[in-house]
């Protein structure tokens, strides 16, 4: 077994590592959400390889480690989180982010938030139906709940980690009262589907 014990850099901040990756036979290992937070486990390189991680620090993606002298890159998860987009809502900023506050402080969840432009995304802390029943009373008309699969990255502090759709991103409208719809798409190289519904704080969703 190969046996990670050493952090080398991170790919994304080091040109000269990318470089090195690109020349030698580097291993590549995917890690979940658990297991990048603690400081040794045992898993497989995506190659089959048996790989031990024993380093001291939270994985990141794009991580470089050494195994007795071979590079293995970090590779991390997706997690499913619910995504409210307040690109359809008619309010200004002020009003926007009170919102977005009120709804996640709700019943004392204490879930995480990463906010990227119009888009708030929550980890998936409980199911679909708890998630929506907390949230919905406190958006405003216009914002959609809608699902995806981003990197755990994304709910680092201070994290700029984000996630891309093959698609350049993608929008849903609704005009008939709001309702429920599924689709999938390509998104970092597989499909998945996402449920999207518009909020509608004085009727029925």
């Amino acid at each position: 077994m190969l046996v990670a014990d050493s952090y080398v850099g991170n790919v994304d901040e080091d040109s000269d590592l990318a470089e090195r990756l690109d020349a030698e036979d580097a291993l590549t290992v995917t890690v979940g959400e658990t297991e990048r937070r603690r400081s040794r486990f045992r898993t497989t390189g995506d190659d089959g390889t048996d790989l031990g991680v024993v380093v001291g620090r939270e994985l990141r993606a794009g991580d470089v480690l050494s195994a007795d002298g071979r590079l293995v890159t970090v590779s991390l998860e997706p997690v499913d989180a619910m995504v409210v987009d307040l690109g359809g809502v008619d309010a200004d900023s002020a009003a926007v982010a009170t919102a977005l506050e009120l709804g996640h402080a709700v019943g004392n969840r204490h879930w995480d938030l990463a906010v990227e432009g119009q888009r708030a995304y929550l980890p998936m802390a409980d199911s679909r139906e708890r998630m929506e029943a907390e949230l919905e009373p406190h958006l405003p008309q216009g914002a959609t709940i809608g699902y995806d699969e981003v990197s755990p990255a994304l709910f680092d502090e201070g994290s700029g980690g984000g996630h891309g759709h093959e698609d350049g991103g993608h929008s849903h409208s609704h005009g008939d009262g709001g309702h429920s719809h599924d689709h999938s798409h390509g998104h970092d190289g597989h499909s998945h589907a996402h449920g999207v519904r518009e909020v509608d704080p004085e009727g029925s969703s």
